[in-house]
Protein backbone atom coordinates (compact mmCIF):
# COMPACT_ATOMS: atom_id res chain seq x y z
CA UNK A 1 0.00 0.00 0.00
CA UNK A 2 1.07 3.49 -0.66
CA UNK A 3 2.27 5.73 2.33
CA UNK A 4 1.49 9.20 2.71
CA UNK A 5 4.14 11.01 4.53
CA UNK A 6 2.77 14.45 6.15
CA UNK A 7 4.99 17.55 6.11
CA UNK A 8 6.21 18.96 9.44
CA UNK A 9 5.29 22.16 10.07
CA UNK A 10 8.18 24.60 11.02
CA UNK A 11 8.47 25.90 14.07
CA UNK A 12 6.98 29.27 12.72
CA UNK A 13 4.10 27.97 11.32
CA UNK A 14 3.74 26.17 14.48
CA UNK A 15 4.38 29.43 16.36
CA UNK A 16 2.24 31.35 14.31
CA UNK A 17 -1.43 29.07 14.46
CA UNK A 18 -4.22 29.89 16.77
CA UNK A 19 -4.67 26.77 18.89
CA UNK A 20 -7.88 25.95 20.24
CA UNK A 21 -6.99 27.39 24.00
CA UNK A 22 -6.14 30.71 22.10
CA UNK A 23 -9.45 31.16 20.56
CA UNK A 24 -11.51 29.86 23.40
CA UNK A 25 -9.76 32.71 25.36
CA UNK A 26 -10.07 35.50 22.85
CA UNK A 27 -13.50 34.52 22.54
CA UNK A 28 -14.51 35.05 25.95
CA UNK A 29 -12.29 37.82 26.34
CA UNK A 30 -14.95 39.21 23.81
CA UNK A 31 -18.22 37.96 25.18
CA UNK A 32 -19.48 37.39 21.83
CA UNK A 33 -18.84 41.06 20.41
CA UNK A 34 -16.61 42.11 17.72
CA UNK A 35 -13.83 43.39 19.12
CA UNK A 36 -12.98 46.25 16.35
CA UNK A 37 -16.44 47.44 15.20
CA UNK A 38 -19.06 45.90 18.41
CA UNK A 39 -21.13 44.08 16.43
CA UNK A 40 -22.48 41.08 18.08
CA UNK A 41 -20.54 38.06 16.32
CA UNK A 42 -21.26 35.22 18.69
CA UNK A 43 -19.07 32.25 16.73
CA UNK A 44 -16.19 31.21 18.02
CA UNK A 45 -14.53 30.41 14.18
CA UNK A 46 -14.56 34.22 14.10
CA UNK A 47 -11.82 34.55 16.76
CA UNK A 48 -8.58 33.81 14.17
CA UNK A 49 -7.99 37.32 12.63
CA UNK A 50 -4.29 37.90 13.48
CA UNK A 51 -3.25 41.86 14.31
CA UNK A 52 0.12 41.07 13.03
CA UNK A 53 -0.40 38.44 10.08
CA UNK A 54 0.67 35.30 9.73
CA UNK A 55 2.78 36.25 6.54
CA UNK A 56 4.66 38.86 9.10
CA UNK A 57 5.54 36.06 11.54
CA UNK A 58 2.50 37.06 13.73
CA UNK A 59 2.54 34.92 16.65
CA UNK A 60 -0.85 33.04 17.46
CA UNK A 61 -0.86 34.30 21.33
CA UNK A 62 -3.82 35.97 22.56
CA UNK A 63 -2.35 39.71 22.59
CA UNK A 64 -2.22 39.39 18.79
CA UNK A 65 -5.25 37.85 17.93
CA UNK A 66 -8.65 39.40 18.04
CA UNK A 67 -12.57 38.34 17.78
CA UNK A 68 -13.56 39.91 14.49
CA UNK A 69 -16.91 39.89 12.74
CA UNK A 70 -16.74 38.90 8.86
CA UNK A 71 -16.44 42.80 7.46
CA UNK A 72 -14.00 43.67 10.42
CA UNK A 73 -12.08 40.89 9.34
CA UNK A 74 -12.37 41.11 5.76
CA UNK A 75 -10.98 44.85 5.79
CA UNK A 76 -7.90 43.81 7.84
CA UNK A 77 -6.73 41.08 5.82
CA UNK A 78 -7.94 42.41 2.04
CA UNK A 79 -8.79 45.92 2.17
CA UNK A 80 -6.20 48.50 1.66
CA UNK A 81 -6.93 52.58 2.16
CA UNK A 82 -8.84 53.82 4.58
CA UNK A 83 -11.19 50.93 5.63
CA UNK A 84 -7.71 48.99 6.47
CA UNK A 85 -6.06 51.86 8.61
CA UNK A 86 -9.39 52.11 10.67
CA UNK A 87 -9.51 48.98 11.33
CA UNK A 88 -6.19 48.75 12.23
CA UNK A 89 -6.32 51.62 14.40
CA UNK A 90 -9.88 50.27 16.46
CA UNK A 91 -7.91 46.76 17.06
CA UNK A 92 -4.52 47.96 18.32
CA UNK A 93 -6.56 50.55 20.56
CA UNK A 94 -8.63 47.86 22.08
CA UNK A 95 -5.49 45.23 22.07
CA UNK A 96 -3.72 48.11 23.99
CA UNK A 97 -6.33 48.77 26.30
CA UNK A 98 -6.62 45.04 27.29
CA UNK A 99 -2.91 43.87 28.20
CA UNK A 100 -0.77 46.33 30.46
CA UNK A 101 2.26 46.67 28.42
CA UNK A 102 0.98 45.55 24.81
CA UNK A 103 3.60 45.87 22.79
CA UNK A 104 3.49 44.79 19.51
CA UNK A 105 7.40 43.83 18.85
CA UNK A 106 6.34 41.12 21.33
CA UNK A 107 3.43 39.61 18.93
CA UNK A 108 6.63 38.71 16.14
CA UNK A 109 8.07 35.41 15.59
CA UNK A 110 12.11 35.46 16.20
CA UNK A 111 14.18 32.51 15.30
Amino acid sequence: GWKIKLAKKSKRAKACDISLNVRKTVYERSNGYCETCGVWCDDMGYSNSHYISRGSGGLGIEQNILHQCYECHYAMDHMGGKEHEDVMKRAKAYLMNYYDNWNQEDLIYRK
